[in-house]
C-alpha cells in the first residue's frame, strides 16, 4: 500500500509544473495512508523533474522520518497539522500558481462566478489572514478559511487544496487555478456576479451524483 501511495504522490507532484502550477521546486504534494496513517511527501529543494517515488519521504504525523534518506518538504510541518486536524483528508496539495495566488496576494477571495469551480468544491475559495511560512500558523490558517472545505488562499502566500486523495487534491488545484484565471480575465472587463447559494449546492450535488464512471451500467451500441 506504501508503495503504491509513493507512486501516485510523485506522479501528482510531476502533475504540478505540467500544469504550470509551480516554478523550480516549490510547491509540494503529499498523502495520508489510510492504514498505518503515514505521510508520504515531496522531499526539500528536489526539482520536481528529479522526483521518482524511491525519492518520496514517509513520515509520521509527529514528522519523524520513517522512509527516505532526504530531508522531507519544509512545508511538512503544515500538512501534518491539517491531517491531525481533518480525518477525512487523505491529500494535500500547495501551489504558488500565478492566477490564483494574485487573488491571495491581495488577500482576496476567488469568487463562485464560474460552475466547474463550485462543482468541485461547492463554494467560493476563501483567503486566510497572513500566516507564517512552514509553520503551524500556516496549517491554522488554512483550516480556519477553509471552515470544513477543500480549499483555502493563504494571504500573501498561495493556494492549498485538500481531497480525499494526492490525486483528488491536485485536480482540485489545477480546476482551482483554471477559475481563478477566467474569474480573474473576466474581472478586467467589469463586476462579475456571483452564483446564487441555492445554485452553488445544486451544481455541487448534481456533480457528485453524476460525474465519473462509478455505477455506469454497460451500454449497448
Amino acid at each position: 500500500m506504501l508503495e503504491a501511495l509513493k507512486e501516485e504522490v510523485c506522479e501528482q507532484n510531476h502533475e504540478l509544473p505540467r500544469n504550470g502550477l509551480v516554478v523550480g521546486s516549490g510547491g509540494n504534494v503529499s498523502g495520508r495512508d489510510p492504514d498505518t496513517g503515514l505521510i508520504v511527501i515531496k522531499p526539500s529543494g528536489v526539482k520536481f523533474a528529479k522526483l521518482t517515488p524511491d525519492t518520496m519521504v514517509v513520515v509520521d504525523l509527529e514528522g519523524n522520518v520513517v522512509e527516505g534518506a532526504m530531508k522531507p518538504s519544509v512545508d511538512t510541518g503544515i500538512h501534518l497539522y491539517i491531517y491531525a486536524r481533518r480525518a477525512d483528508v487523505f491529500g494535500i496539495t500547495h501551489t504558488h500558481s500565478p492566477y490564483a495566488s494574485s487573488f491571495a496576494a491581495r488577500g482576496e477571495r476567488i469568487p463562485a462566478v464560474l460552475t466547474p469551480i463550485t462543482h468541485m468544491l461547492g463554494r467560493d475559495v476563501p483567503c486566510s489572514r497572513y500566516a507564517t511560512p512552514g509553520e503551524v500558523d500556516t496549517g491554522e490558517a488554512v483550516l480556519e478559511a477553509a471552515d470544513g472545505g477543500y480549499a483555502a488562499l493563504v494571504k500573501a502566500h498561495g493556494v492549498f487544496t485538500m481531497g480525499k486523495s494526492a490525486t483528488d487534491a491536485t485536480s482540485f488545484a489545477m480546476y482551482l487555478e483554471e477559475a481563478a484565471m477566467t474569474t480573474h480575465l473576466a474581472m478586467l472587463r467589469g463586476p462579475v456576479e456571483e452564483l446564487p447559494q441555492a445554485e452553488i449546492d445544486r451544481c455541487y450535488n448534481w456533480f457528485r451524483k453524476y460525474y465519473g464512471q462509478a455505477g455506469q451500467k454497460n451500454v449497448k451500441s
